[in-house]
């Protein structure tokens, strides 16, 4: 017996020799359909079980069904492949010849999904990430958790990380640079998909210098205090901490968080931090949180990705393992 498949599932092309090869018997060639590999493992469970009533609870089918599956693979084949009845079941020679077939056949295709899905987990080649800075303290990133579950599996990847501000992630994914980023993305830019991941804590900070580290004025009263002193933002997401302090203008503007830290431990400026990144100062006293009963706003993660294209295998398989990651994050 020969085999050749064409085409996607539909339909594979197949050589079947009932007799030896060679020029004096009788070789056809048949078109077999995805229907034809269904009846050609009922009739190997016929087969196995040794006839028709045996194979009822294999197959989960009754006798009717199945004497009418074998009438339909028997007018496919164009023989007679089995003998039953009062005298018993036992195969002619040709079902003996097509039982071998069929045996080597699905062995085949097992063979075949086997080294397929091989084929489909091994990956290889270059995975390029971006990352916004300040998130190796983050119990609740993803990444890492990812990118362990990603190397575990075997693949041949060189990973590449590049840490940049969001407008710079932004920029490297649109022109190819990056495979994907992972950061704050407050305006959504033409050409990209975003997905969220999960969200980060900050709180307001002030440094040990400042005014209001020693201030006992709570509720109302500090956040007028807070309200009256200069605040540095991130420029990405400047609206979004102002909003929070109800002021309209930022007196100092930073790029990443380490330079925000700087300005606020420096004692002139108030500003929002991820908690997980201030706790360090706020164990050595070089910070102090404020009014964290009604500042403490939650900042949004998305992973992107260039639209309209589809993902290559490298990108695809990182992008599964990170999407169980986050939602295994989000459940604990």
């Amino acid at each position: 017996m020969g085999a050749v498949f064409s085409g996607k599932n539909a339909k594979h092309q197949i050589l079947i020799s009932v007799f030896p090869m060679c020029r004096e018997r009788e070789v056809w060639v048949i078109q077999l359909h995805d229907v034809d590999l269904k009846l050609l493992r009922v009739f190997a469970t016929i087969v196995k079980c040794g006839g028709f009533s045996a194979a009822q609870a294999a197959l989960n089918a009754g006798q009717s069904t199945i004497s009418e599956q074998m009438t339909h693979l028997e007018t496919r084949l164009g023989v007679k492949l089995c003998q039953r009845g009062r005298s018993g079941f036992h195969l002619t020679e040709q079902g003996v010849a097509v039982h071998e077939a069929t045996l080597r056949l699905l062995a085949a295709v097992e063979h075949f999904c086997v080294d397929a899905d091989v084929l489909k987990q091994h990956i290889s080649g270059q995975l390029n990430l971006g990352i916004i800075d300040s998130t190796i303290s983050d119990p609740d990133s993803p990444i890492p958790r990812t990118t362990q579950r990603f190397v575990s599996r075997g693949h041949d990847v060189h990973l590449n990380v590049y840490i940049g501000s969001p407008a710079e992630l932004e920029e490297r994914v649109l022109d190819g640079r990056l495979h994907l980023a992972v950061g704050h993305f407050p305006i959504h830019v033409p050409g990209l998909s975003y997905s969220a991941l999960y969200q980060e804590v900050l709180g307001l900070y002030c440094g040990r210098r400042h005014p209001l580290y020693g201030s006992r004025a709570e509720g109302a009263k500090l956040l007028e205090e807070i309200s009256a002193s200069r605040t540095v933002a991130r420029g990405y997401m400047q609206h979004y901490d102002l909003e929070q302090l109800g002021v309209s203008k930022a007196a100092a503007t930073v790029d990443n968080i380490e330079a925000l830290a700087i300005l606020i431990i420096s004692g002139a400026y108030i500003g929002f931090l991820p908690m997980h990144f201030a706790a360090q100062w706020v164990k050595t006293a070089d910070m102090r949180q404020l009014a964290a009963k009604q500042l403490q706003p939650l900042s949004p993660f998305d992973v992107i990705t260039r639209r309209g294209m589809a993902p290559p295998p490298i990108l695809h398989a990182f992008l599964e393992d990170l999407a169980v990651c986050s939602r295994a994050g989000t459940r604990a």
